[in-house]
């Protein structure tokens, strides 16, 4: 199957590391997978803080962006989300691409540690992902996967929320980062590098805390982790 790669500005920008992974679990599988360049931000970050327009015309600009493609990945759960609900792209969060499209829960990896699984709130309350990542996650060879207190809370992240919100987005994320601390996990894994930004600066300041990692790079793991 051929497949476009919609990457996200952000992994782009910070995070390259989950799209290269993305590429890497799909060819793998033995697919191809195209990279439209011409595409930019979806516009997720102008609509959720009010520029209407402005959104509206990044929105337009990734539909013709990805024009003519027939399934469209992207390592990201909010842009997914974002993109399935302002244009009508074919658009898949990895794990529904690999379980629902593809019929695939091992993707052949192996990465020997202890990690914990922190459903990202666009996720898990608009793609309705569920426990594909899980699932996913469960059939790497050598992973432990640990069961995170209050999985549903936010982190508090939320784009501009934790900006216009200091507060009480802080004390949201110290809940997650104590449940998370509780686990003994090596790795605290989610769909979405935004949210594991934000919960792995409050992770930084616990000694012994998990590491975030983006679930995509598990799943291209061939071994040990440094």
């Amino acid at each position: 199957m051929r497949i476009a790669l919609f990457v996200t500005c952000l992994n782009d920008a910070l995070f390259p590391q989950a799209g290269i992974a993305t590429v890497a679990v799909l060819e793998r599988l033995g697919h191809t997978v195209a990279f439209p360049p011409e595409q930019t931000c979806c516009g997720q970050l102008h609509a959720n803080t009010g520029y209407a327009r402005p959104a509206r015309e990044l929105e337009r600009h990734t539909e013709a962006a990805f024009a003519g493609h027939d399934v469209i990945v992207s390592p990201s759960g909010s842009c997914a989300a974002h993109l399935r609900a302002h244009t009508a792209l074919p658009v898949y969060e990895l794990s529904e691409l690999l379980v629902d499209v593809l019929g695939v829960t091992d993707v052949g990896a192996r990465f020997p540690h202890r990690v914990t699984y922190h459903p990202t709130c666009h996720g898990l309350r608009m793609l309705r992902l569920g426990d594909r990542p899980q699932r996913l996650l469960r059939a790497v060879s050598g992973l432990e996967l640990i069961d995170l207190p209050e999985p549903e809370q936010c982190c508090g992240f939320g784009g501009t929320f934790a900006l216009k919100n200091a507060g009480v987005s802080g004390a949201m994320l110290a809940d997650k980062c104590a449940n998370a601390a509780a686990t003994g996990a090596e790795y605290l894994a989610a769909a979405d590098n935004s949210c594991l930004a934000h919960i792995g600066g409050g992770l930084a300041r616990r000694p012994g805390a998990p590491r975030p990692i983006h679930y995509a790079e598990i799943l291209a793991g061939t071994g040990a982790r440094a």
